[in-house]
């Protein structure tokens, strides 16, 4: 005899959304559970091969698994997003949501960049201070990318690392420091801070406060924007000034 049953919505009753993961990323998944505790979304995960080391060329390998990963998530979600800065930037935007929406045809689909640019527009940020982990053959199409929305880099630094398992490792307070120190050589709009293996969210609040500047991070832009995407209205969910947005 079958049991009697009844449906409802499941986990996330506002919203669901997918997120595709680099394999080699240790961060935004921590920090996206931090930000969503307690709210009624729903965020299921995929991994997408990466490899360890951060080049123009081997981020550009993941454009070959893009939909295969993205047709690992369930159908039916409201937001998919492919969680990497850098590789949006070389794949392209436009070319990520292509093949995110060959598997997820329903979904609207973002990236960090793509995050990074709406949330500055938001803080009505136009010319920057950039932080990255990144080596320069990395930074160089970022800043580019950044320039064609019509954001300014006036100051950057970055830890030169291209190993992702060093980047998960780098110490939120010489992040910390690492914004401090920018703040000082030009004044700017905002800082950001790339890379959403790069954690932040426990200095985001402190940095604004030292600086005098909003300052976001990939995984607040990204996370921000996909929550945006949803029609939710996110204020207060995150730290610094975005989330009051």
């Amino acid at each position: 005899m079958a049991l009697k049953y009844a449906l409802d919505q499941g986990f996330g009753g506002q919203a669901r959304l997918g997120l595709i993961v680099l394999s080699t990323d240790e961060t935004l998944e921590n920090e996206a559970r931090n930000l969503l505790a307690g709210r009624p979304v729903s965020l299921l995960h995929s991994r997408i091969p990466a490899q360890p080391d951060v080049t123009p060329k081997s981020l550009a390998t993941m454009e070959n698994h893009m939909t295969a990963t993205a047709a690992l998530l369930p159908a039916g979600l409201d937001v998919v997003g492919y969680g990497c800065t850098s590789g949006a930037t070389v794949i392209g935007p436009e070319r990520v949501a292509a093949l995110v929406r060959k598997a997820q045809p329903e979904a609207r689909v973002t990236n960090p960049l793509t995050g990074v640019v709406e949330a500055l527009k938001a803080l009505n940020a136009r010319k920057i201070s950039l932080i990255t982990p990144y080596v320069d053959t990395v930074n160089a199409p970022l800043i580019a990318a950044l320039a064609a929305h019509g954001i300014e880099v006036v100051a950057r630094d970055s830890f030169l690392q291209e190993n992702d398992w060093t980047v998960a490792r780098i110490t939120e307070s010489d992040t910390l420091q690492a914004a401090k120190d920018i703040a000082k050589s030009k004044t700017c709009d905002a800082i950001f801070a790339s890379c959403t293996n790069l954690r932040c969210f426990g200095i985001l609040e402190q940095a604004e406060a030292e600086t005098g500047v909003p300052m976001i991070s990939s995984n607040l832009a990204f996370l921000w924007h996909m929550l945006k995407l949803a029609g939710l209205d996110a204020r207060g969910w995150g730290p610094g000034r975005l989330f009051q947005n």
